[in-house]
C-alpha cells in the first residue's frame, strides 16, 4: 500500500522541472530503503518493479540531459579525456554513464569509485587498527556521515592492519559548502570586445599575418590538432549559488564540480568535524598530529602511463595527460600547460610553476648577454695589453705567496691565469652588471603583470584568503586568556604583547648566534686555506705544487660545500625550534616566519665565503716585511698574481653546479629511490603482477607524501639560485646560463616527482607567491650593491682606468684604449728588498735558479714606495688616486642604477591596459547577463502561471 501511494504521487516526465528530478532521484532512493525490509515478507516480486522504477528515472535523466545540452554547448571541466573514459562529460559520455551497464563495472576495478561504480571517491583517510585513538576516531567518523558525505572502508591488501577510509561527497553536500566557500563556477560564455581599428592598422595585421604564415609552425606550443583542448572553459564565473543554480552551465552533476574542487571541499568539511567533545576538538589536522589517522590524501586520476598512444587514443585521464604534455622528457622545449596543472593541483602549485616558467624565460636574454660578455673575452683575448705583458714578463720575479715554503716565481707564470680572468673581467663587464640589476627589476614588474593576468584568468582577482583558524599549539598555550576577535565577535586566546615580544627578542637572539656559528664556518675556511697553502707548496707531486694556490681554493670550496650542506641540516631544526618559540597565531604566520628565517640561514650559509672572497681575500695582508698575521701566527691569504677573480670564480662555479646537482637529486633522487624500494618489497611478496591488481589508493599510500613545509623548498632552491645569479653576476657573467640550463630540467624534474613521485596534494588557492616576492625585491637591491663593490674592488677595472687617463701613455688625451695601458702590469707592482723579509717568513731558496746568484729585490701587487724612498714602504699617490676613484665609482654606479630602477617601475604599471578594460566590461556584461537570465526566469514562471490559470494583473515585468 505504502509503494502504490508514493508510486501515484511520482510526477509524470512532461512536469518535473529541473529541481523535480533531484526529488524524483530522491524518492527512488528511499523507495528502495523501505522495499527491502519488506520483500522477505510478501509473494509479490519487487524487483521486477524495483526495475521498472529505475528505467523510468534512467529516461527522465535522459530527457533532462538533452534538454541541459540544448542551451549552452560548451564542454564541462572532463572534456579533455578521450570518449572511451567514463569521466567524460560529453553528451554521449554523460548518456553512458546513466544509462549504460558497463560503467559501474569498469569504475569498481579502477580503484576511483565506491563498490557501487557510481559513487566516485573525493578523498582517502588511513589509519591502523592498532591505533589507540579508537574513540576520537569513531566519533569523528560518525560526525563526517552527519555532514552528509559517505564513508567505505577498505583494508589493505598488503597490510591488514592498515585501513582505507573512502569519502564521497554528494551533490546536496557540494552545492551547499560550496556556495558557503564561494567557489566560482561558470555560467555563460564570454563576449569579447573588439575595438574599432583604423584601416592602416588592420592592414598591417594582415601583411604580418601573411608573413607568419611563411614561418615555420611554432614549436614551443603544445599541439592541439593531435592533443585534447587544454584551455579552460572561455566562462564568465560568478560564486556558486543553489538559488541561481539555473544561471550555471551543467551538463553533469557529477563532473560539474572537478575533482580537484570536490577534495578541496571536502577537506574544509573535514577541517570543521568534532573529533571529541570540547572547544577545540576539532579538525583533521588535530588527528593526524596525534596518532588517530596516519594520512590523508585525494586520490590522483588513475595511472600516468598508458599502453595507447595519446595521439591516437588519447589521454586516459588528467594524470596521464600531464605526464604525456608537462612531465615528460620529450616536450622540455614546449611551454607549460598551466591551465591544467592549475586544475589537477590547485591555484597556488600552479602559481608556482608559473613563476618559474617566467624566470626561466626571463633567464633568456640575461644568459644570452652574459655568455656574449664571455665570447667577447674569448674574441679580444690576444688583443689585451694586460695579459701580453704578463705573459712576456719572464725577468719579473714575484715574491713568495706564503711562508717558508712558498718559493720565488716568475710574474710569466701566471699567464694562463691572467688569460681566464680576461674573460670575466674585461670592458663588458660593467655593462653586463648594470644590465643585470635592470634585468631584476624588470623581471620583477613584469611577473607583477604576469601575475595579474593569471590571476584574472584563475579567478583570483576578488578572491579574499578565508579567516584562518587559529593553531592548536597557539590555543593549547594560552587558552586561559581570551579577548573578542574583531572580525568574528567570537572569543579567542590572546598573547599578551609582553610575551611575544620576549619571545621574539629570544628569537632573533638565536638568529644572531645562528649567523655567529656561520662566520666561524668561515674563518675556520680561513685557517684551512692560510694552513694548506704552505702544505701543498712543499707537496711531492709537481702538479700540486706548481699549482698551490688552486689546489687550496678548490679543496677550501669543497671543503665549504660540505660544511654548508651539513648546517643547512642544523638550520632546519634550529628554524623549527624558533618559530615553534614565537607561538605564532595562524598557520600563515608560522610558514612566513619560518620561511624568513630559513631563508636568512641558508643565505649566509651560501655566500659567506662569497663574501670572504670577493671583499676580504688579500685586501689586508700588509706587505713583505710586514705581513699582517692571525693570532700572531698565520700569515693572511694573499691573492694570486694575476687578481682574485679567478678564485671567486671558482668559488661561484663548483657552488653553484655542486649546490644544483645535489638539490635535483635530493628532489628526485630520493623519492625515486624509496619507491622502487616500496616496488621490490610488494613484488618480493606478491609477484610481479602485484601492483596492477592494486586499486588507486593502495597505490597512491605507497607513493612518498609531499613535503611537510609544502613549496618552501622548491621556493628557496630558486630564490637562492636567484641571489647567485644576480649578486656576483659581475665576477661569473655565465651563472644566468647556468641558472638557465638547470632551471630547463628544474620544470620537467619538479613536474615528474609531482605526478609519478608524490601522493596528489590538496588543491589550494592563493593569490600570489607570498613572501618569497619581498625576499627576491630585496636581493634585487642587495645585487646593486654587490656588483659594484666587485666591480670597484674586487676586479682591476678601475686601477686600469686610472693608470690610462692619468699615468699611461695617453695620460690627459682622453684615451682609453688598449695602446693606453702599456705598462700597466710594472706600474701596478711594487719592489721589495729580499733582505728586509722576516725570519718566520723568509723563503728556503734564495732565488738563485733564476739568475745564478741570490735575489736582491722581487716583486708583489701593490702601490707602496721603494725601499730606499724617504718613507720606505709607503703608500704612493696612485693608491690614493685609486681609491677615491673606486669610492666615486660605487656612488655612481648604485645612483644611476637605482634611478634606472625606480624608472622602470614606475613606467611598468601592475596591470596591463587590456586587462583593465576587459576586467570592467566583464563587471558591466555579467551584471547584464544577471539581469537577463532573472528577467528570463520571471517570465517563464508568468507563462506557467499562465497556463495553469493562475495569473495575475499589473504584474511585473
Amino acid at each position: 500500500a505504502r509503494f502504490s501511494a508514493s508510486l501515484s504521487q511520482t510526477p509524470s516526465i512532461s512536469s518535473i522541472s529541473s529541481e523535480g528530478r533531484e526529488d524524483l532521484q530522491v524518492n527512488q532512493l528511499e523507495t528502495q530503503t523501505w522495499i527491502k525490509p519488506d520483500m522477505q515478507k510478501t509473494d509479490v516480486d519487487f524487483s521486477e518493479i524495483l526495475n521498472a522504477i529505475q528505467e523510468i528515472a534512467k529516461d527522465v535523466n535522459i530527457f533532462f540531459d538533452e534538454l541541459e545540452g540544448v542551451n549552452s554547448p560548451s564542454k564541462d571541466d572532463d572534456s579533455l579525456l578521450h570518449h572511451g573514459n567514463l569521466t567524460s562529460t560529453s553528451d554521449d559520455a554523460s548518456r553512458l554513464e546513466v544509462v549504460g551497464e558497463e560503467a559501474p563495472d569498469k569504475n569498481k576495478t579502477n580503484g576511483l569509485y565506491f563498490r557501487d561504480g557510481k559513487c566516485r571517491i573525493d578523498y582517502i583517510l588511513v589509519y591502523r587498527k592498532s591505533s589507540p585513538q579508537t574513540e576520537k576516531r569513531e566519533v569523528f567518523e560518525r560526525n563526517i556521515r552527519a555532514e552528509g558525505l559517505q564513508m567505505e572502508k577498505e583494508s589493505s591488501l598488503t597490510n591488514s592492519d592498515i585501513i582505507f577510509v573512502k569519502l564521497h561527497a554528494p551533490w546536496e553536500v557540494l552545492g551547499k559548502y560550496a556556495e558557503l566557500m564561494n567557489v566560482r563556477m561558470p555560467f555563460r560564455r564570454k563576449i569579447y570586445y573588439l575595438h574599432r581599428r583604423y584601416k592602416f592598422m588592420n592592414r598591417i595585421e594582415k601583411q604580418i599575418s601573411r608573413f607568419r604564415g611563411w614561418l615555420p609552425r611554432k614549436p614551443m606550443k603544445l599541439d592541439k590538432e593531435t592533443l585534447p583542448d587544454l584551455e579552460e572553459n572561455d566562462c564568465y564565473t560568478a560564486p556558486f549559488s543553489q538559488q541561481r543554480i539555473h544561471h550555471f552551465i551543467i551538463h553533469n552533476k557529477d563532473t560539474f564540480f572537478n575533482n580537484a574542487t570536490r577534495s578541496r571541499i571536502v577537506h574544509h568539511i573535514l577541517q570543521r568535524v568534532k573529533y571529541e567533545e570540547g572547544k577545540n576538538k576539532i579538525g583533521l589536522n588535530r588527528l593526524l598530529s596525534n596518532g588517530s589517522y596516519e594520512a590523508a590524501f585525494p586520490l590522483h586520476e588513475g595511472s600516468y602511463r598508458s599502453k595507447n598512444s595519446i595521439k591516437t587514443h588519447g589521454a586516459e585521464n588528467h594524470r596521464h595527460l600531464l605526464y604525456e604534455c608537462w612531465a615528460s622528457w620529450g616536450v622540455w622545449y614546449k611551454y607549460q600547460p598551466l591551465d591544467l596543472v592549475r586544475r589537477y593541483f590547485g591555484e597556488k602549485i600552479g602559481l608556482y610553476f608559473a613563476w618559474l616558467g617566467w624566470y626561466t624565460g626571463m633567464l633568456f636574454p640575461a644568459a644570452f648577454i652574459g655568455l656574449f660578455v664571455f665570447l667577447y673575452g674569448v674574441t679580444t683575448l690576444n688583443h689585451c695589453q694586460v695579459s701580453k705583458e704578463v705573459c712576456q714578463a719572464t725577468d719579473i720575479i714575484m715574491c713568495p705567496i706564503c711562508d717558508k715554503y712558498c718559493p720565488f716565481m716568475r710574474l710569466s707564470d701566471s699567464c694562463v691565469y691572467a688569460k681566464v680572468t680576461h674573460l670575466f673581467d674585461n670592458g663588458a663587464t660593467v655593462f653586463f652588471a648594470v644590465f643585470m640589476a635592470v634585468w631584476a627589476t624588470v623581471f620583477l614588474e613584469f611577473w607583477k603583470r604576469r601575475r595579474a593576468v593569471i590571476a584574472y584568468d584563475w579567478d583570483l582577482i576578488d578572491w579574499e584568503e578565508e579567516e584562518e583558524e587559529i593553531r592548536p599549539q597557539f590555543e593549547a598555550k594560552y587558552s586561559k586568556k581570551e579577548r573578542m576577535n574583531p572580525i568574528s565577535g567570537k572569543p579567542e586566546p590572546y598573547q599578551a604583547f609582553a610575551d611575544k615580544c620576549s619571545r621574539l627578542i629570544v628569537s632573533a637572539s638565536g638568529i644572531f648566534f645562528m649567523i655567529c656559528v656561520v662566520i666561524a664556518a668561515v674563518f675556520g675556511i680561513v685557517i684551512y686555506r692560510v694552513v694548506t697553502v704552505s702544505t701543498f707548496a712543499a707537496f711531492k707531486w709537481a702538479l700540486i705544487r706548481n699549482n698551490s694556490q688552486v689546489a687550496t681554493t678548490g679543496t677550501a670550496v669543497c671543503i665549504n660545500f660540505c660544511i654548508i650542506m651539513l648546517l643547512n641540516v642544523l638550520y632546519e631544526k634550529v628554524a623549527l625550534f624558533l618559530t615553534n618559540l614565537e607561538q605564532p597565531r595562524t598557520e600563515s604566520e608560522w610558514e612566513n616566519s619560518f620561511t624568513l628565517k630559513m631563508f636568512l640561514f641558508q643565505f649566509v650559509n651560501l655566500n659567506s665565503s662569497t663574501f670572504y672572497i670577493a671583499f676580504f681575500l688579500g685586501r689586508f695582508t700588509g706587505h713583505p716585511g710586514a705581513y699582517l698575521r692571525l693570532i700572531n701566527r698565520w700569515r693572511l691569504e694573499e691573492c694570486h698574481p694575476s687578481g682574485c677573480l679567478i678564485d671567486l670564480c671558482m668559488q661561484m662555479g663548483i657552488i653553484m653546479v655542486l649546490k644544483q646537482t645535489w638539490n635535483n637529486f635530493m628532489e628526485l633522487g630520493y623519492p625515486l629511490i624509496q619507491n622502487w624500494w616500496t616496488r621490490r618489497k610488494l613484488r618480493q611478496e606478491y609477484g610481479a603482477q602485484s601492483k596492477a591488481s592494486f586499486p588507486q589508493w593502495e597505490k597512491d599510500y605507497n607513493l612518498q607524501p609531499m613535503n611537510a613545509y609544502g613549496l618552501f623548498d622548491e621556493y628557496l632552491e630558486m630564490i637562492l639560485q636567484f641571489g647567485f645569479t644576480t649578486i656576483f653576476v659581475a665576477a661569473f657573467p655565465l651563472a644566468p646560463l647556468l641558472a638557465l640550463l638547470n632551471n630547463i630540467i628544474e620544470i620537467r624534474l619538479d613536474a615528474y616527482k609531482f605526478v609519478t613521485q608524490w601522493r596528489r596534494p590538496l588543491a589550494s588557492r592563493a593569490k600570489d607567491i607570498g613572501i618569497w616576492y619581498g625576499i627576491l625585491e630585496g636581493i634585487g637591491i642587495l645585487s646593486v650593491i654587490t656588483n659594484a663593490f666587485v666591480i670597484a674592488v674586487t676586479s682591476d677595472f678601475i686601477p686600469r682606468l686610472v693608470y690610462a687617463y692619468k699615468y699611461g701613455p695617453c695620460a690627459g688625451q682622453g684615451e682609453a684604449g688598449q695602446k693606453c695601458m702599456v705598462g700597466y702590469v710594472n706600474a701596478s707592482l711594487s719592489v721589495f728588498l729580499v733582505s728586509d723579509f722576516e725570519n718566520r717568513s723568509e723563503p728556503t731558496s734564495n732565488g738563485s735558479e733564476f739568475s745564478g746568484s741570490p735575489l736582491k729585490y722581487c716583486r708583489y701587487r701593490d702601490y707602496r714606495d721603494p725601499p730606499h724612498s724617504p718613507v720606505p714602504y709607503g703608500y704612493t699617490l696612485q693608491f690614493w688616486h685609486v681609491l677615491a676613484a673606486r669610492l666615486a665609482f660605487i656612488i655612481v654606479f648604485e645612483h644611476l642604477v637605482f634611478c634606472i630602477k625606480h624608472l622602470i617601475s614606475y613606467l611598468i604599471p601592475d596591470l596591463p591596459k587590456d586587462l583593465r578594460d576587459r576586467m570592467r566590461r566583464e563587471k558591466y556584461l555579467i551584471q547584464e547577463m544577471m539581469y537577463e537570465a532573472e528577467l528570463e526566469r520571471l517570465q517563464k514562471e508568468r507563462k506557467e502561471r499562465k497556463k495553469n490559470g493562475k495569473s495575475y494583473h499589473n504584474e511585473w515585468p
